[in-house]
């Protein structure tokens, strides 16, 4: 039985979070992390894979949408799609959705203007690899946000099913700050393994920075991978 898991972090031209993930992953007992970088084309043998925050290819044309043609971005899937544990955070739940990993589409902040602050989550009650030790309820942890294009929409009929179906993960406790539909701040696909938010648990994992609210993310993986 493996006591020790690697955690494939990908970096792409632009990504800003990718160290502070790495660090998070490494935080953690029994979670190892491997940097990959965007062109290799296959994953090697990991055991969940992370998409950080950040400007993947400038955001130009849409935010992930270049990224989503990136060389490793065909293991992704294939991966995601034996059910291996993958998270988009920010821009990674950007790429997830321009990938068609995740519904829905991530656009511009309803004000036009990038935020960055703290805010209070609620946590739907479905676990997932990524929330099966994330206290569950409404507006039970906070998490900061800091993105331009973190406005979450989808046509009525899929709002409804994910709403349906236990695929909205996370919603703004106060509101979505950014215009979300639904105020919501991630989802996870029909099978629960491939999760996105906006929000960036990876930099509220030590007290002395923030906090330890993003710690649960991660203890999640190692409970849901043993």
């Amino acid at each position: 039985m493996k006591t020790t898991f690697t955690v494939g972090v990908i970096t792409f031209p632009g990504s800003n979070c990718d160290a502070d993930l790495r660090h998070a992953v490494d935080l953690t007992p029994s979670l190892s992390a491997r940097a990959i970088w965007h062109k290799e084309t296959a994953l090697g043998d990991v055991d969940a894979v992370l998409l950080p925050g950040g400007f993947s290819y400038g955001d130009y044309l849409r935010c992930g949408s270049i990224a989503r043609f990136s060389p490793v971005m065909s293991d992704v899937l294939a991966f995601a799609k034996r059910g291996g544990p993958v998270l988009g955070i920010c821009n990674g739940f950007q790429i997830l959705t321009e990938a068609g990993l995740l519904p829905g589409a991530l656009i511009q902040n309803k004000n036009q203007k990038f935020l960055c602050q703290d805010e209070l989550i609620s946590v739907a009650e479905r676990d997932t690899p990524f929330t099966c030790a994330v206290p569950k309820g409404p507006g039970v942890i906070t998490l900061p946000i800091a993105h331009m294009e973190g406005n979450f929409i989808a046509d009525t009929e899929t709002i409804k099913r994910l709403e349906g179906e236990g695929q909205v993960l996370f919603t703004y406790a106060n509101g979505a700050p950014n215009g979300a539909v639904r105020d919501i701040a991630g989802v996870c696909n029909a099978s629960g393994n491939v999760v996105g938010l906006m929000p960036h648990p990876e930099r509220v994992v030590e007290g002395e920075v923030g906090g330890m609210d993003g710690r649960s993310f991660f203890a999640s993986l190692v409970e849901w991978l043993l």
